[in-house]
């Protein structure tokens, strides 16, 4: 009775506040329940992207981190087994998002402010290659959303060293990295990231990173002159976990990447702290 009663005071708080949290319960087998109950998914159109049609476990889980003591997100990334949920095959994709289904308080639309924070942690050997692995992106629906508009990238780069790249794409879909910094910097950590942007052509756009144990921020970058709408969108969705391409296969690795506390929030509401 107790529990119920908690979960309706959630709805109805999430509801009126226009602020979303998703956070680990602790049960596993009910995660992609989960996530469809708080970002709207459906079972014929879920808020999960997965590989289990072609690698048939479950490739987000949970499980309990002992640094933080409490339940978590875990994605799984399997190099010689997964693909992009049996329809495209150079390329491994475990992510959750935002999308058509969602109610309309979890999308950005025109002139609207929306802001985001989550915790992330990649393994201290995480192993990116040349070709792309995002981690997060904002992207848009409708029209011109070829290429998404914010992306986190960790990267190899042609010397042989290891960046975490802030990449944006603008009206013209041309990608311009932003800002980027070495990515062992990132690496067997819980990492704090909040963003917060303006849906518009002349839009806004803040994001900051910092480390969880000692409270350093890590990266800080702010634009209050960036295209973050493009022809013919209807709205913008966030995406998070692991998505590679496999040009560079013998570059990868299996990977676990490990998120939790997500926050989903629209003007005048906020997930962020400064």
């Amino acid at each position: 009775m107790m529990r119920k009663l908690f979960l309706l005071l959630c709805a109805v708080w999430i509801v009126s506040s226009q602020r979303t949290h998703l956070i680990a319960d602790g049960n596993s087998a009910g995660t992609y329940g989960l996530l469809n109950r708080i970002l709207g998914g459906t079972a014929n159109s879920p808020s999960y992207e997965v590989p289990d049609c072609v690698h048939p476990i479950q490739h987000i889980t949970q499980q309990v981190d002992t640094e933080l003591g409490a339940p978590v997100f875990v994605f799984h990334s399997h190099v010689d087994l997964d693909n992009d949920r049996c329809r495209v095959f150079d390329r491994l994709r475990t992510e959750i998002k935002t999308h058509n289904p969602s109610p309309d308080f979890l999308k950005g639309f025109y002139g609207e402010t929306v802001s985001y924070s989550w915790d992330f942690k990649l393994d201290a050997q995480f192993q990116p290659a040349t070709s792309f692995t995002h981690i997060f992106q904002v992207k848009a629906v409708g029209g011109e959303d070829s290429q998404p508009f914010i992306t986190i990238t960790p990267r190899l780069t042609s010397v042989g060293t290891t960046l975490l790249q802030l990449i944006h794409s603008g009206f013209n879909s041309a990608q311009s990295t932003i800002w980027q910094g070495p990515l062992a910097n990132f690496l067997g950590r819980w990492i704090h990231v909040e963003v917060e942007y303006l849906c518009a052509v002349a839009g806004r756009f803040h994001m900051t990173m910092t480390r969880k144990d000692t409270g350093q921020q890590l990266m800080t970058f702010t634009s209050n002159n960036i295209e973050m709408w493009r022809t013919g969108n209807t709205f913008q969705r966030p995406k998070w976990g692991v998505y590679r391409s496999l040009n560079n296969r013998a570059s990868l690795r299996d990977e676990r990447a490990f998120f939790n506390n997500f926050c989903l929030a629209k003007h005048p509401y906020r997930c962020i702290t400064n």
